[in-house]
């Protein structure tokens, strides 16, 4: 008898604009994928149940919790990374204004947070306090109002860049 443990599904996907392919447990998180399999280890585990948004990626360009988006929900989708944020060596207008407002203390939601953050401005490109208010990754060290602020300077440049 066979458990599902022993199947193994090759899932193909790509990563950061480059194909890639997993051949395993196609339940196993993406979290652990990106990590352990891809080497890309900017994607951090926070809480394992999808609140604390540490883990937060896009999957074909929308903000997803990694640590509970199955393998085989990525099939033949595009994922997202920190990693693969900047492009051309050009930091994104969310990363460049995280690094002017110094948002990070201890650094390690920052990831998560400014993957949620690009996904939000994708949505709605000149946010309120109230539309910001709805990103739901925490911060232990508490810099909100930076997140704030940096994600209004963010919003100010790619805006600029529109017209």
């Amino acid at each position: 008898m066979i458990t599902a443990a022993e199947v193994h599904v090759a899932i193909e996907l790509t990563v950061n604009a480059r194909p890639a392919s997993f051949a395993g447990d196609p339940s196993m998180p993406l979290l652990w994928y990106l990590r352990d399999h891809a080497h890309l280890t900017g994607t951090k585990f926070g809480c394992g149940i999808g609140y604390c948004g540490a883990c937060t990626v896009h999957v074909d360009g929308v903000a997803a919790r990694a640590c509970v988006t199955p393998m085989s929900a990525v099939a033949g989708r595009s994922v997202t990374t920190i990693e693969g944020l900047a492009h051309g060596g050009e930091l994104h207008a969310v990363q460049q204004a995280w690094i002017e407002e110094d948002v990070p203390q201890c650094g390690y939601c920052q990831a998560g947070q400014i993957m949620a953050a690009v996904d939000l401005l994708r949505r709605k490109p000149a946010p309120t306090d109230a539309d910001i208010a709805t990103l739901t990754n925490l911060c232990r060290c508490g810099t909100y109002p930076r997140i704030r602020k940096a994600i209004r300077r963010a919003a100010a440049q790619l805006n600029a860049g529109r017209t």
